[in-house]
């Protein structure tokens, strides 16, 4: 039996939610956006495997589930006035993480508002349960409302 915790982000409206299961074989993370603009979530992975390429856009009004194993943490933040060539390459007004499309273990240029996360995993003598913040200590660039949700 398959057991999944769901996490939801919107970008300005960029939400993000997320629940503790005792007993969890994945999280999904949805990003949305509800901007009436493009956004480009960035996305750094620590210790684990790379989840979205660490970056993409993201039109106005679609999402995307994105699924991550017991165990993984990292962050995610809103990029703005990205304007990419064919190659991936060139610069973002918020956000930034080196003037890449998929940021690939770089970090977001400040100004930022960032949602870090880390997975809890369970059957180890001392289970690590889920935890999640929004920080604004490098800036704020889009608004992050949290809406903890199960699946």
């Amino acid at each position: 039996m398959t057991i999944f915790s769901t996490l939801h982000l919107l970008f300005f409206s960029f939400i993000i939610a997320t629940c503790t299961i005792s007993i969890v074989s994945g999280t999904v993370f949805t990003l949305s956006n509800r901007c009436s603009f493009t956004v480009w979530p960035g996305i750094l992975t620590a210790k684990s495997r790379l989840i979205g390429d660490g970056g993409f856009a993201l039109p106005s009004g679609s999402s995307v589930n994105l699924t991550v194993s017991p165990g993984w943490s990292g962050r995610f933040w809103g990029r703005t006035g990205c304007n990419f060539d064919a190659s991936g390459s060139e610069k973002c007004t918020t956000g930034d993480c080196g003037g890449k499309l998929k940021c690939a273990g770089a970090e977001g240029a400040p100004p930022t508002t960032l949602a870090e996360f880390r997975i809890g995993s369970s059957g180890k003598e001392y289970a690590v349960q889920d935890s999640y913040d929004v920080s604004l200590v490098d800036g704020y660039n889009v608004q992050m409302k949290i809406n903890p949700q199960g699946g």
